[in-house]
């Protein structure tokens, strides 16, 4: 009995060395883009993104890995300019979206990856309108899907650079402006470090 206990613990910790695993730190920006047309058009400013993700290999070798991931992005501001004085003044964001991300040339020096996904997001208005009056609700929640491409290489043993860009595609965060309503694209690019362990 004995015998067969130590030989499902080595099997088993055999196992869970294989998995491979990361987690990625990286910094970027969310870029600017105009909205809506006259006399309700907008301007949102770009702003920082703070970004955490969690990968870990489901299945492959080194020449193609698939990757299970989790995707956080945080941005603590971006401002919004309009001559309708209705708009609100700025909003912050917070994307998770789950996914998956397929690697090339996995174990190498550089490692191109896709990476696909979809989840939540939530956008915190500001209290205030530009005219002053304040907003009623100022959480809005949405649906954000989320897809792009990046470049992982080694830099010492378990430490590596990453550098990646990604469009979250989103509900719009309600800017109070007519017209300017579906879909909106929250382009980021970015770069930092990756952490990998249990090869």
């Amino acid at each position: 009995m004995r015998r067969k206990l130590l030989l499902i613990l080595f099997f088993v910790s055999q196992t869970v060395l294989a998995e491979k695993h990361e987690i990625g730190l990286t910094l970027g920006g969310l870029l600017s883009q105009d909205r809506g047309s006259t006399p309700n058009a907008l301007h949102l400013g770009g702003g920082t993104a703070l970004e955490a993700n969690y990968g870990r290999r489901l299945l492959g070798d080194h020449a193609v890995a698939l990757y299970g991931e989790v995707h956080f992005l945080a941005n603590p501001l971006r401002t919004v300019t309009s001559a309708n004085t209705g708009s609100i003044r700025d909003v912050a964001t917070i994307f998770v979206t789950p996914g998956v991300r397929v690697k090339f040339a996995n174990g190498k020096w550089a490692s191109p990856y896709v990476a696909v996904g979809g989840g939540y997001a939530v956008y915190e208005r500001s209290a205030l309108r530009i005219n002053g009056t304040p907003n009623a609700d100022r959480y809005i929640h949405r649906g954000a899907f989320d897809f792009g491409a990046g470049l992982d290489t080694k830099l010492w043993r378990w430490v590596g650079a990453r550098g990646e860009i990604r469009d979250f595609y989103t509900g719009s965060p309600a800017y109070n402006l007519p017209g300017i309503t579906g879909g909106q694209h929250n382009v980021v690019a970015s770069g930092g470090f990756v952490l990998k362990w249990g090869e």
